[in-house]
């Protein structure tokens, strides 16, 4: 395996889509506890990571969460479980996991679907600004 963070939990996105950026930079925006770092399904780092929790990415293509050595979630689990961090009215987000999983995520495979079309695409993965480098894996 890699050589990650320790202590931090890791967001594997998509780094050609345009929502997926925009939510990345959101996160850091919002992480006031510095829980989180983040590399792109696209990086080799994101490779490797997909690699050695044996995803099929033909059925995830859009986010991941990995808490290394503990656990990974998956489209809305994932989405859930990192907004919960949030603290203040984010924490509300966590009473959407009682509902099942499979209709928390026929509404999140609708966007992740439709991510392109939607928000578009860049040709390339996001570059991130040098202050915001240490937040993320290469």
């Amino acid at each position: 395996m890699i050589e990650l963070p320790e202590n931090k939990k890791i967001i594997l996105f998509d780094g050609v889509c345009n929502l997926c950026n925009q939510t990345v930079l959101r996160i850091i925006k919002l992480d006031k506890k510095d829980n989180f770092r983040f590399t792109s399904l696209q990086s080799e780092t994101g490779k490797k990571i997909i690699e050695h929790l044996k995803i099929d990415t033909s059925k995830v293509d859009s986010i991941i969460l990995f808490e290394p050595k503990t656990a990974y979630y998956l489209k809305s689990t994932a989405a859930l479980k990192i907004i919960g961090t949030f603290g203040g009215i984010w924490v509300v987000s966590k009473f959407l996991l009682f509902f099942p999983s499979f209709i928390r995520d026929f509404v999140y495979d609708i966007i992740a679907r439709n991510r392109y079309k939607w928000f578009g695409k860049k040709d390339q993965c996001m570059i991130p600004t040098p202050d915001l480098l240490s937040k993320f894996i290469d």
